[in-house]
């Protein structure tokens, strides 16, 4: 029995259709990839990254309230966002080559 990913604190309908698109289709899954896998996930799915989405889904999976990310701790997660976004994101792509690009066809830029 699988639980529905907005079951999950902080994640709703949104981020959970978001996450079907990407081939997530369980809180147990998302749970099982862990936050940075699961962001890798719905960037090479064509999801637009956005910071405080990254870290809401890191506070939601350690059980926090999306808003009690501060200071270090915010910190250090802007530079794990920022490195994910870095290697699983091109803006100059288009939906297409982003499509092509999930299932290996083309490499990446």
């Amino acid at each position: 029995m699988s639980t529905p990913v907005s079951s999950i604190r902080n994640l709703g309908p949104a981020f959970e259709t978001a996450c079907t698109k990407a081939g997530i289709t369980s809180a147990e899954d998302l749970r099982a990839m862990g936050a940075d896998a699961a962001y890798t996930r719905l960037l090479e799915a064509g999801h637009r990254p956005h910071f405080i989405g990254y870290y809401v889904l890191v506070m939601a999976l350690q059980g926090r309230p999306w808003n009690d990310c501060k200071g270090e701790e915010k910190a250090a997660l802007r530079k794990r966002f920022d490195s994910l976004k870095a290697g699983s994101f091109d803006a100059n792509r288009s939906d297409l080559e982003r499509a092509l690009n999930e299932i290996g066809v083309i490499e990446r830029r």
